[in-house]
């Protein structure tokens, strides 16, 4: 708050405030959450720049529990959606029913209609539920019998899914992963970081909770929306532009990829990079900011040529080896 007893407002003063508003809603992630630190800075990159989040990772690496954790560290409305083949669209977006009393027909909101969704599993789904989100998810609203119902904000979903056992799952088509900003994969911790898990939750029997550790919620909706506001007035240089446009036509360029980068894309990573840059003391992006941000924001809108995948060639690679011949302004 200012001498006034006023926030702050969004030029250079509330920089401050937003570094602050960082590390304490990290701080708080990380009374549980143990070495997946660039995981989380993703993820709040994410939260303050109006993004999405994959999360993408095999069973027990904490994924639902991180999402968990983010929500117990925000004062937001917070729903999960367990995903799997026979939820209908309605069974998330919400329905109709018809009340005798008024002898209409009123619209009941699903778990959308939150602040905060995480569907869990989102692959389990089937195509047509997986698309009940890709509205929400664009538009911040859900259409039902012509009508529009706007979703509360700040709005923000964050999806899991298992890349190794595909069995009964339904891949999400290009349209639905990219309303995504990133897609971070989840990995095994190191040595040190799997140790502290082991003692310290070892405790609670595997049934680990935020309020088992004291999480406090330390983030409101107003601070995200005063946050999102200032991440979008991060400055960003004419020669930055330029690399992240020779980035996008370099993956269109690159035989190894069927399909490369959209516009939309590259909108998605200077959104990534602003964040990055605020969340490092910056009102501008630096090169290196994009390319923090490259990788998780184009690695599921890129699509590997079949010789390329018959090589056993990642997107992870492809977009590697871009980084690394594209010239970086100085």
């Amino acid at each position: 708050m200012s001498a006034t007893g006023r926030r702050p407002t969004f030029a250079g003063d509330f920089q401050l405030s937003l570094d602050a508003l960082f590390q304490s809603i990290r701080s708080e992630i990380t009374k549980v959450i143990f070495g997946q630190d660039e995981v989380v800075d993703y993820a709040l990159a994410a939260l303050f720049s109006s993004g999405h989040v994959l999360l993408e990772g095999p069973p027990g690496v904490a994924k639902t529990l991180l999402v968990r954790t983010i929500a117990a560290a925000m004062n937001l409305q917070y729903r999960r959606v367990q995903m799997t083949p026979d939820l209908l669209p309605t069974d998330i977006t919400g329905s109709s029913i018809y009340r005798e009393d008024t002898r209409t027909f009123e619209f009941r909101p699903g778990p959308i209609f939150t602040n905060f969704l995480l569907a869990d599993e989102i692959n389990r789904s089937s195509a047509r539920t997986q698309s009940a989100l890709l509205e929400a998810m664009q538009e911040l609203g859900v259409t039902y019998d012509g009508v529009t119902h706007k979703l509360p904000e700040p709005f923000i979903t964050f999806a899991t899914q298992n890349p190794i056992e595909q069995e009964g799952t339904y891949p999400l088509p290009l349209a639905q992963l990219d309303r995504f900003m990133f897609k971070v994969l989840v990995a095994y911790p190191e040595t040190a970081d799997e140790e502290r898990i082991l003692r310290e939750h070892h405790a609670t029997g595997g049934m680990s909770a935020p309020e088992k550790f004291n999480v406090q919620a330390v983030v409101g909706p107003a601070d995200i929306l005063e946050a999102r506001e200032t991440i979008r007035q991060t400055h960003v240089r004419e020669e930055v532009i330029g690399y992240v446009r020779r980035l996008l036509q370099g993956t269109r360029k690159d035989d190894s990829l069927a399909v490369g980068a959209s516009p939309r894309a590259g909108l998605m990573l200077l959104m990534g990079a602003k964040s990055l840059a605020r969340f490092a003391g910056r009102d501008f992006v630096i090169p290196d900011d994009i390319k923090a941000a490259f990788v998780p924001v184009m690695r599921h809108r890129v699509v590997l040529s079949p010789a390329a995948e018959l090589e056993g060639t990642t997107p992870d690679t492809v977009l590697g080896y871009l980084l690394e011949s594209i010239e970086v302004p100085r």
